[in-house]
């Protein structure tokens, strides 16, 4: 196992998505579907249980290839705007 610290970056990688563009997609396919977005997200990120993301327009694959302990470091990264 590598214990070396890697430093990730936001943008586009190997084609992937963005931990924005994934949380945009996200939030459009649950509101879409009636459902409080926000509540729905929050429930995914300190929960794990991807049935709290709809798989309308493949947002639970899409959000699940996004680590969660990433997803948070990006949130407050950007919350505090760091």
């Amino acid at each position: 196992m590598d214990r070396q610290t890697r430093m990730f970056d936001n943008k586009d990688i190997n084609g992937q998505k963005s931990i924005k563009e994934v949380l945009t997609v996200v939030y459009e396919a649950l509101d879409e579907r009636g459902y409080k977005a926000i509540d729905q997200m929050v429930g995914y990120i300190l929960s794990g249980d991807p049935s709290y993301i709809t798989s309308h327009n493949n947002a639970r694959n899409v959000m699940g290839r996004i680590d969660r302990d990433d997803l948070v470091e990006e949130l407050i990264r950007a919350y505090l705007e760091k």
